[in-house]
Parts: structure tokens; sequence; C-alpha cells
């Protein structure tokens, strides 16, 4: 049976965003990333992947009814792309990353000891699953409020243009939408110090490529490989 084996850290997450859940196992399950179950079988415990994905449709209900009522000139097309960045895992990180998320999540040890607690993919699932915990236990209401009181600077910056394009994601949805599979991309090249790299990465699709581009990190080169390949493809405004 699943159990509450941490009230510090559930008590510390809480205060930490002034939330009152009724059902407190509902948060340690939203905190709790599959590493951390598989390296402790003997608790019995869930982890938050379901949780992700309902709270993946409170959240983007949550930005769509607000962008809806607050942009009412903005046409359906310009509404989508707006709710594409504002829902957009780059964003959701880098909130979890404002309101220290990662200090609170239950992570395996392994896990852990690669910077699990930093990485972009667990902090924004975890976002996610929060939403979906909070809908569950105090309703819509309460989720989308909490929702849009944390984006509210980011869906100010996406509507005057001012944030940071998630050119992978688009790429992606681009391909998709013609049926074909996932671009791959591959670091081709290092430059310079280990203090200093510059990384070259390919972005590729079915060993075709699309384009490349380079920066001083390997996420960075990829979002500039994605960014050449949309510009190719004439899917940049």
């Amino acid at each position: 049976m699943n159990q509450l084996f941490n009230q510090s850290i559930v008590n510390e997450f809480e205060d930490s965003l002034d939330l009152n859940f009724n059902n407190k196992i509902l948060v340690q399950r939203a905190l709790t990333h599959k590493s951390f179950p598989n390296e402790n079988r003997n608790l019995k415990l869930k982890d938050n992947e379901r949780l992700e994905f309902l709270g993946d449709s409170v959240l983007s209900l949550s930005v769509s009814t607000y962008i809806f009522n607050k942009f009412s000139d903005f046409p359906e097309g310009e509404l989508a792309k707006m709710r594409a960045v504002i829902v957009s895992a780059p964003i959701l990180a880098d909130v979890a990353k404002r309101i220290d998320l990662g200090k609170y999540v239950f992570l395996g040890k392994g896990e852990e000891m690669t910077g699990g607690r930093e990485r972009d993919s667990i902090l924004a699932d975890t976002m996610e699953a929060i939403f979906g915990a909070l809908y569950l236990d105090q309703g819509f209401t309460a989720a989308a409020d909490f929702i849009l009181d944390l984006l509210k600077v980011d869906i100010i910056n996406v509507a005057a243009g001012n944030h940071i394009q998630d050119y992978k994601t688009m790429l992606q949805e681009v391909i998709q939408e013609n049926g074909s599979d996932r671009p791959e991309y591959e670091v081709v090249d290092e430059e310079g110090p280990d203090h200093n790299k510059t990384f070259v990465v390919a972005v590729k699709l079915n060993e075709d490529s699309l384009g490349s581009g380079q920066g001083s990190s390997k996420k960075e080169a990829e979002q500039e490989a994605a960014k050449v390949a949309l510009d190719k493809l004439n899917k940049l405004d």
C-alpha cells in the first residue's frame, strides 16, 4: 500500500509555494520520479507518470482558456503557436528552476548522481505531475489559478515575442505533420578546452541531413541545428 514516507519534504515543498493539499500522498507521488520506486521497492510507491499525463491536459486547458480570453483579437493559429511555446518543456523546466523544484524531487541514487535534479525533462515532467495532483485534490479552478500564477511572466513574454524559441519542438511537430519519424541529433564535432567547448550538432531524418548548428552546449547546438532545418523547410516566420 502506498504510504507517506517523507512528511518533512512534502511539508517543505508545500510551504515553499503556499500550497496546502488535503491528500499529502498526492503531493508525494507528484514529486516521485520513476527511478525512486525502482530502487526502493520495499516502500511500494507509485511514481508520478500518471499524474504527469493528467497534468499535461490541465495545463493545456488552463493556458488555452486564459489566452483565448486575454487575447481576443488573436486568430486561432496565433493562439495555437502561443500555447505550444507556453506549455513547452523548456519553459516548464525554467519555471521549475525558479521555484527550486529539483530540491524536492524523490530520485533514485543513480539518477541523482547523473544530475537528475537539474535535468530539464525531469523538472518539466514533475511540474505537470504537480498540476495533475492539485487538480485531483482541489479541482480545476485551484489548479488553473496556480498554473497561471507561475506562468504569468512567461505568458507576457511569449505574447510580446520575448522568449527563447523551442526550435526542436517546432521541427518535430512539422515533421510529424507529414507522418515522418522523429528527427535525430548527433554531435559531429567538439572544439576547445573542457571549460570552453563548442559543440557542432547535425539533425537528421532517416539518415538525411536537415542542417547543423553549433553552441557552447549540446542543447544550444541542437536548437541551432533545428532552427537551420526549419529555415530550409521554410517553416520559420
